[in-house]
């Protein structure tokens, strides 16, 4: 597993770490956490309705703050629970673009352990750092 729960950070919030060996590993990873905080089982999500975002931000802890409260506005306006199944994050005259297709199905309670309702991301301890040849993120979500 690319993450692991911090529950010492957080009593309101849930706070997670996660990594990856290229960025999209790691944007990959860190919205299987934050969609993990709200389901048990990740796997019985459906691939039925297809998403794509495309975001563009001159940071990029603040690319994956875009992108993990993209992934929450889902939920919460049209009840999909999505999973990523391509990213791509280009760098180009100092900014960051981002091209994610995502896959899930709307939240179905008699199929989808429920766990937490996500209200938002925090900036808290958020940061996304190269560390030798890997990425790691920390992130903070408020429940």
């Amino acid at each position: 597993m690319p993450y692991k729960f911090l529950d010492e950070i957080g009593i309101a919030d849930i706070a997670f770490e996660a990594t990856g060996r290229d960025l999209p590993e790691l944007f990959t990873a860190v919205a299987d956490a934050t969609l993990n905080v709200m389901i048990e089982n990740l796997d019985a999500i459906e691939a039925h309705e297809t998403r794509r975002i495309e975001l563009k931000n001159d940071a990029i802890d603040m690319l994956l703050f875009d992108f993990l409260q993209e992934l929450i506005y889902f939920k919460d306006a049209e009840r999909l629970l999505l999973r990523v199944r391509e990213v791509q994050i280009d760098e180009k005259d100092g900014n960051y673009f981002l091209d994610a297709t995502t896959k899930g199905e709307p939240l179905d309670a008699t199929r989808h352990e429920q766990r937490a309702d996500v209200k938002a991301v925090t900036l808290h301890d958020f940061y996304v750092k190269k560390i030798d040849d890997a990425w790691k993120a920390s992130v903070l979500l408020d429940i």
